[in-house]
């Protein structure tokens, strides 16, 4: 009889590749996946535990499974990831549904986590977070076309607001010729944009070989046949260096788009945020980056009421981004996590900071739009994702759009999902592009 099981996959891209490797473990060990919880024989959640809200998800997420187990519709419920790593303790006491609970150092143990539900056993498993980037297998659950490419584990800044390095350990690069293998793999199986992710993509490389690589290994992606994209998420500020920034410019295949998180621009924020560097220094690298990178489009992550965040330096950010117009940007209400620095400080309360996140989205919007703007009149090369019924267009992405957290385009033609077309944009919409395929080559 066909054991079956359902993955629930919630957080960050980084933990996506988690799920998908939990999934080729499961596969080749005979277990069918299948959509929906209900019915399944044990359903596996992988969580977050990163922030109020992430965590208040997982815990959602596991009691809705847990009343399908107690109506007889659910056999078992296997718990991974970042809620059951923080809360290792106690999850299992606090959720006494769960049959199995797996840290974040043990991923590869999912099969004998499985095989022990399917007998009634209960299973707890917690590696160390800070061995060596286990190398296994995964069945892509992106695209079409784009796949995340995961390069590190781990964290070594240890910025006061944040529980990363505790939850997923210290900071391991992955082996080169490791990572460049699985983007081979990849390109081999049609994937032509690779998202090059890491709690932190500069550090690449200083673990294992003592300096940093990310600007070797970009350029050793970029020889890979197929390989069309490369997008970089997570650099900090701080670690940029002259080769770096000159590799970004000159390398066609890496699009001209860089996810810098910042958080505050505020001098003594960022001090007491353990964030390296100025404001001063920030802007800076800003500047150096889009003298040196033309048609460069910005993203960051920006938190609202940090510790020491008065009504001056709200207004300092506010003037910062008046001043940087940063095209792409998320932004956050401060929440204080447990067991770190910051949550012991003093800081604004949630209204307060809410409020705050709230206008710099309301100003964030009015630059997005004018960037949006710009692409009316031009043709762009687009990754085309799929059909939509409900407006008959197709559906993709430009380079300036990263998935999940940018817009879209919608557009009229026939190109097959997963392959690259150019567009002729004719109207912006809330985040949004429309237009119709043309032959024409890209303006921008």
């Amino acid at each position: 009889m066909e054991k079956t099981f359902a993955l629930i996959s919630l957080g960050c891209a980084k933990n996506l590749v988690n799920s998908e490797q939990m999934l080729y473990l499961l596969s080749e060990a005979g277990y069918a996946l299948v959509p929906e919880a209900e019915g399944a024989d044990f359903a596996v959640v992988n969580t977050c535990g990163f922030i109020d809200a992430a965590k208040s998800e997982a815990i959602d997420t596991i009691l809705e499974l847990a009343e399908l187990k107690k109506a007889g519709k659910l056999g078992a419920i296997i718990v991974t990831g970042c809620l059951s790593e923080r809360y290792q303790d106690s999850i299992q006491d606090e959720l006494p549904e769960i049959d199995a609970v797996l840290g974040v150092g043990s991923f590869g143990e999912i099969v004998k986590a499985a095989d022990a539900v399917m007998e009634g056993r209960v299973l707890r498993a917690f590696a160390s977070n800070s061995a060596p980037v286990d190398e296994i297998p995964r069945v892509v659950s992106t695209g079409p076309s784009w796949a995340y490419l995961r390069i590190a584990e781990g964290c070594d800044n240890f910025c006061a607001f944040c529980a990363i390095p505790y939850i997923r350990g210290r900071y391991r690069s992955r082996a080169m010729e490791s990572v460049l293998e699985e983007a081979r793999d990849l390109a081999a199986h049609g994937v032509k944009e690779l998202i090059v992710i890491a709690q932190d993509i500069t550090r690449y490389g200083t673990d294992l070989y003592g300096k940093r690589s990310l600007a070797s290994l970009c350029r050793e992606l970029a020889r890979i046949e197929g390989v069309e994209w490369i997008r970089l998420h997570y650099l900090y500020p701080d670690q940029f260096d002259d080769e770096l920034i000159d590799e970004i410019a000159s390398n066609e295949k890496i699009v001209k788009y860089l996810d810098i998180p910042i958080q505050h621009i505020n001098d003594g924020i960022l001090k007491a945020m353990h964030r390296r560097g100025t404001g001063a220094e920030i802007r800076q690298l800003f500047a150096t980056l889009r003298q040196r990178i033309p048609g460069l489009v910005l993203r960051t992550s920006l938190i609202t009421g940090l510790p020491g965040e008065g009504e001056a330096e709200f207004e300092e950010l506010c003037a910062f981004l008046k001043e940087a117009r940063i095209e792409r940007a998320g932004v956050f209400p401060f929440s204080p996590e447990e067991g770190t620095p910051a949550a012991k400080m003093d800081y604004p309360d949630a209204a307060v900071a809410q409020k705050r996140a709230d206008l710099v989205m309301q100003l964030q919007a009015q630059i997005m739009d004018e960037f949006c703007e710009s692409f009316v009149g031009k043709t762009i090369r687009v990754l085309c994702q799929s059909y939509d019924e409900e407006s008959g267009l197709l559906v993709g992405r430009s380079w300036a759009d990263s998935p999940d957290i940018d817009g879209l385009v919608f557009f009229e033609g026939d190109c097959p999902a997963g392959e690259m077309c150019q567009v002729l944009i004719d109207e912006a919409d809330d985040g949004y592009l429309y237009g119709t395929q043309t032959e024409g080559s890209a303006s921008c």
